[in-house]
């Protein structure tokens, strides 16, 4: 099963991934967490790439390629073979990430988007995508707070407010999918409504 964590950077979709992921090994679950861009040596170097300031003048269609890059690799050499081996994935990004920020929040065509994350992401789609909702102005906050900037941070406000309306009309398009969750409350309390959601979801695949 793959689960995906979408959300604004600072809303603790980290957090909780690395919260969750031994609590599911305990049960007995084979557990793997990836991150985006990243997680094998291609996606690693794309991701240096795509989050160093001094690549700011990258356009909107190198950058989607990019992040497409390393999506695909990722599928193809970490994710697919997880699943294949009745394993459960944790995602912190996946396909979403891109309709958000490169369609609404860059404006390129959400159509042809769509096509392309079918064909990078080999058809596999998320049984279950957590939405960890904050207020874009205290993703930028906590942005700041945490000294981690990169050339994604350096979009003006307008960017980050039409990528967060993208998430709700994502959400809305597929209800059954998606599962928001108000990442302003306090990480013990976001944790244990993820554990109830997510043994949910994990009974319902594993033991029906």
């Amino acid at each position: 099963m793959l689960i995906t964590f979408e959300g604004l950077d600072g809303s603790g979709k980290t957090t909780q991934i690395a919260r969750l992921a031994p609590w599911l090994t305990a049960q007995g679950y084979s557990v793997l967490t990836l991150r985006e861009p990243g997680g094998t040596t291609v996606g690693d170097a794309l991701r240096t790439m795509l989050h160093d300031p001094a690549f700011g003048e990258l356009c909107a269609h190198t950058e989607l390629l990019l992040y497409s890059a390393s999506r695909a690799q990722l599928v193809a050499e970490r994710i697919r073979p997880h699943l294949a081996q009745g394993g459960i994935v944790l995602c912190d990004r996946f396909a979403d990430s891109t309709l958000a920020y490169q369609g609404y929040g860059r404006g390129l065509p959400l159509d042809f988007l769509r096509q392309l994350q079918a064909f990078v992401t080999q058809e596999v789609q998320p049984a279950l995508t957590i939405y960890m909702e904050i207020p874009v102005e205290e993703s930028l906050r906590r942005r700041v707070l945490s000294g981690e900037f990169n050339r994604m941070d350096q979009q003006d406000i307008g960017f980050y407010q039409r990528v967060a309306l993208g998430y709700r009309e994502l959400i809305a398009q597929e209800p059954h999918r998606w599962h928001v969750v108000d990442a302003m409350l306090p990480p013990d309390q976001v944790e244990q409504h993820l554990r109830a959601l997510i043994a949910a979801q994990v009974a319902r695949l594993y033991h029906s």
